[in-house]
């Protein structure tokens, strides 16, 4: 309930920046982080690329909207899951990334931010899933893995 409340309040206030003209959700630019970027920004570390860990986040009209991966620490023993916005780079507008660990639960990071979401757990042992979410228009587009990996 709580994450549907804050999705409908991040969709509200980046549909009143679309509407006052600020931003059009299909202006693209490209996006000056990697993921491995926004894991170290956000938590510090060395992050490699999970095997199966990334998707395309696309529209139904074909847009796309985003990237969504999963990241791994060896030292640590934590993923990290990045959702990387490919339109309104720049501008605050919705982004979600959500990582789910086996036993654990689902750990989400969402807000309006200008270039991406990101959320780390720990997963040291145990399988996890991910998803991310881009705002685009006022629909949230989404994609992830739905079935368990990166088990370890």
């Amino acid at each position: 309930m709580r994450v549907l409340a804050r999705r409908l309040a991040i969709s509200i206030a980046s549909v009143a920046v679309a509407v006052a003209g600020f931003a059009s959700p299909a202006q693209a630019a490209t996006n000056p982080f990697t993921a491995a970027q926004a894991c170290n920004n956000d938590f510090g570390g060395s992050w490699a690329y999970a095997s199966d860990g990334h998707r395309t986040i696309s529209a139904d009209d074909g847009t796309k909207v985003g990237d969504v991966y999963l990241m791994y620490n060896g030292a640590t023993g934590y993923n990290c899951v990045v959702t990387l916005k490919a339109v309104a780079v720049g501008t605050s507008s919705g982004v979600s990334a959500t990582l789910t660990v086996q036993g654990s639960g689902s750990y989400t990071q969402s807000d309006n931010y200008k270039y991406y979401a990101a959320r780390q757990r720990s997963a040291a042992d145990t399988c996890v899933k991910y998803s991310g979410e881009v705002l685009y228009g006022t629909m949230w587009e989404v994609a992830g893995r739905s079935t368990w990996g990166n088990c370890g």
